[in-house]
């Protein structure tokens, strides 16, 4: 389909994203990816993490030098960074000049849906990669925002430590049936604690282990100011329903276990978690040729942040440098 298309937006299982990205990009088609941008594939069992990092950095320098020989533009949807609420505190950081001293930020839920989520070789991780590319995309970006106002350039990530754990898979673990446990060979609990060039810090914690629906938010804690940026649960529209068969099948806020009793319901799905105003910059970057939001740059400082964070949690938390473009 190629030759129809203006973009092409890559869905599918981040193990294709490369090969899809280079077709499109050969062939002078923008693309938008969506997350995990990258990642590595092989078995855990069969290469250290070390490895994994290595490649990556490898990985992230050919995509680059592919966006730039090609001159297309890239979209990077992570769409923590299009919320309402992130976009907010992106223009209180600016138009004061605030410092960032810390955040705190998760996404966390019961299990993904995909049938190819808890498989390394198709994920590329578990919970690091899969739901923490959310939260630490937004913080990297807040922090990237508040170097262009305050210095002229990006606060950028120089070192992590993490830990990671598989749950599920502990034998004293009593699963009640109301958590995904078909996880492979991933973790399903992971918490990265990120040092910034300034030397401030933020600390990302998610996971498969948390019910009654997904569970998004960034906490800015800053000189002038604190921000609490809540993607999910968002009480706009709290609905009460006293029985789960009046709105069975409807789609009232996501990965919620029963659509019974009080459900802080969507206004709009895309809108409060970011996904339509994502499109829209992307669109309008591509037509006006200017990078979006959510760049190429912001991609790789996320995936090399996560695979310096998989070799830190190897090492039980040794801090890890994360490497440089």
């Amino acid at each position: 389909m190629l030759p129809h298309i203006d973009v092409l937006d890559i869905c599918t299982p981040p193990s294709s994203h490369g090969a899809y990205m280079r077709l499109a990009a050969d062939a002078g088609k923008h693309i938008i990816v969506e997350k995990p941008f990258a990642g590595f594939f092989g078995s855990p069992e069969k290469h250290s993490k070390d490895e994994m990092l290595a490649s990556m950095v490898e990985e992230m320098a050919s995509v680059r030098d592919l966006i730039s020989r090609t001159g297309v533009i890239l979209g990077y949807a992570e769409n923590f960074i299009y919320a309402p609420s992130v976009q907010r505190e992106r223009e209180i950081v600016e138009k004061t000049k605030a410092q960032i001293l810390r955040m705190t930020a998760e996404e966390s839920h019961s299990g993904s849906h995909s049938p190819f989520y808890g498989i390394w070789s198709e994920q590329g991780g578990g919970s690091l990669i899969g739901k923490g590319c959310h939260p630490l995309g937004g913080v990297l970006y807040l922090k990237r925002k508040e170097g262009m106002a305050r210095r002229g350039t990006p606060i950028r990530p120089v070192a992590v430590s993490a830990r990671t754990h598989a749950i599920t898979k502990l034998p004293a673990f009593q699963d009640k049936g109301y958590l995904r446990t078909t996880y492979k060979d991933t973790e399903d609990y992971a918490l990265l604690h990120v040092i910034f060039d300034d030397g401030m810090v933020a600390d990302i914690l998610t996971c498969e282990l948390v019910l009654g629906g997904v569970y998004d938010f960034i906490e800015v804690f800053a000189n002038n100011h604190r921000t609490r940026c809540n993607l999910s649960p968002v009480h706009v529209v709290d609905l009460y329903s006293p029985s789960h068969k009046e709105f069975a099948g409807m789609d009232l806020t996501e990965k919620i276990s029963s659509n019974e009793g009080w459900i802080p319901a969507y206004p709009e799905f895309g809108w409060q978690n970011g996904q339509l105003h994502e499109m829209r910059d992307f669109v309008d970057a591509m037509h006006a040729k200017r990078q979006p939001e959510c760049d190429l740059d912001l991609a790789i400082d996320t995936t090399l942040t996560i695979y310096a964070g998989y070799v830190s949690a190897d090492r039980k938390g040794a801090e890890v440098e994360v490497p440089q473009l």
